[in-house]
């Protein structure tokens, strides 16, 4: 695990290199393909140097931060064209990176937690430097204290659980005898505002809709997902208090994912209609990993990764039809299957991944989550039902609304994407659709 650490340190001197720009994205492209190849596909932890090692958890998603890190590059070339700070940027981006392979790397639980933390100065920077609005400050504000607010805690927890055991390291984690519910909400109650939990969500549709396109996907790709690896990492701590108060949280994220998805139904920003969605999403997983049966701790896995790819195409999408006609606005976002109708496959082929299609990986995530949470307790089925309806809903009212109907009269006849926009999608729907062939990784 440390070549590749070595290897992003190491790539650090070469963003301020006179155009380096498509070079540090082809050294992500080939740190993925290295990482694919030294991985762990199971439960076993391999790999192990200094405080770095890796498991499935960690492979699946230290590959993606890899993948949507490289593709982030490729959105981004605006800022390269129009030379605003693109080495800058480029710094940013690798130092984020850095932080998100420390993070998911860790074998210990203060490291993981440092490093969790230290990610969101990276994304606030990108937020506050490169975002549109000048409301950005604000949501860059939103974003910091809502998380710090939650992790404080976190950290006395970590202090007094090392004071029990002696021992911080993922692998000798064992249950928490003791029914502490002020050590278990606050181990937890960080990761729930990073997911983010329905009630406490209210930063993620801000800092989304302030974000450059490359913070969007960072946001929507890794960072949301933080939340639920570190939930994984630290349910086997509290078995047993989990028992008692799971049935709190699984019914505020089933309940809130159905009341986002009637919030989505009401957007008229592309991009806030995006950020909600996700927000629904995470409702399902934290439901799934809140079960604490196989099924959810799998198909919460799952889902991570499909809709850390889904989500942040969807987000490419928003922001080509942004670059053509400046504006994110629905009503002037109408008929672009006119002005751009080869975009508008791609917008079809990841608005029917959002809404769990098939073949897409977000449909087999679903199905095990909705397994997760029918063996919990039938009850649930009232609002999968809705959720399920409800993303296909929304999901639909994007793409049609978006591509059909009457085209404003102030738009250019038409206005094809260009070869690097399709590659960029492809990127994000060729994994997507294809990992679905190879699900017994997932489910070991």
């Amino acid at each position: 695990m440390l070549k590749l650490l070595l290897m992003i340190l190491f790539s650090i001197p070469l963003c301020f290199m006179k155009n380096s720009f498509w070079l540090i994205q082809f050294i992500f492209i080939l740190m993925s393909f290295f990482f694919m190849f030294i991985g762990s596909f199971n439960f076993m932890w391999m790999n192990i140097s200094y405080f770095l090692g890796g498991d499935l958890l960690s492979f699946g998603l230290i590959l993606l931060s890899f993948w949507i890190c490289s593709l982030m590059i490729m959105a981004s070339s605006e800022i390269f064209i129009k030379n605003n700070f693109y080495k800058l940027f480029l710094f940013l981006l690798l130092i984020l990176l850095l932080l998100l392979y420390c993070t998911f790397g860790s074998m210990n639980l203060f490291l993981f937690y440092l490093f969790f933390e230290s990610s969101l100065i990276p994304t606030l920077f990108l937020i506050m430097g490169w975002g549109y609005q000048p409301e950005r400050l604000q949501a860059g504000i939103y974003l910091l204290f809502y998380t710090l607010f939650a992790s404080l805690p976190m950290m006395i927890g970590i202090f007094y659980y090392y004071n029990f055991y002696m021992t911080l390291n993922f692998f000798f984690f064992c249950d928490l005898y003791n029914f502490n519910l002020y050590m278990y909400i606050s181990m937890i109650f960080a990761f729930l505002v990073k997911m983010p939990m329905f009630m406490v969500h209210l930063w993620l549709p801000k800092a989304h809709v302030e974000a450059p396109v490359s913070g969007s996907m960072i946001l929507a790709g890794i960072l949301l997902k933080l939340g639920g690896y570190g939930l994984l990492r630290v349910m086997n701590l509290f078995m047993i208090i989990s028992k008692i108060w799971s049935p709190l949280f699984i019914s505020i994220s089933l309940m809130g994912g159905f009341l986002i998805s009637l919030i989505c139904l009401r957007q008229t920003d592309l991009k806030i209609l995006i950020a909600y969605s996700s927000v629904a999403h995470m409702g399902m997983v934290l439901g799934g990993i809140m079960t604490l049966n196989y099924w959810g701790f799998c198909g919460s896995f799952m889902m991570m990764i499909a809709h850390g790819l889904c989500s942040s195409g969807l987000f490419c999408l928003a922001n080509i039809s942004y670059e053509r006609l400046s504006s994110r606005s629905m009503y002037m976002n109408k008929g672009l299957i006119n002005l751009m109708p080869s975009m508008s496959l791609w917008w079809f082929l990841l608005s029917s991944s959002n809404m769990a299609a098939p073949p897409s990986m977000n449909l087999l995530g679903e199905i095990s989550l909705l397994n997760s949470l029918m063996s919990w307790t039938w009850f649930s089925m009232f609002f999968l039902i809705l959720l399920s309806f409800f993303s296909a809903v929304y999901s639909l009212f994007l793409y049609s609304y978006s591509q059909h109907g009457k085209i404003y009269s102030g738009k250019y006849s038409s206005s094809s994407g260009f070869i690097r926009e399709y590659m960029l999608l492809f990127m994000h729907w060729f994994p997507l659709n294809l990992l679905i062939i190879k699900s017994e990784f997932f489910v070991l």
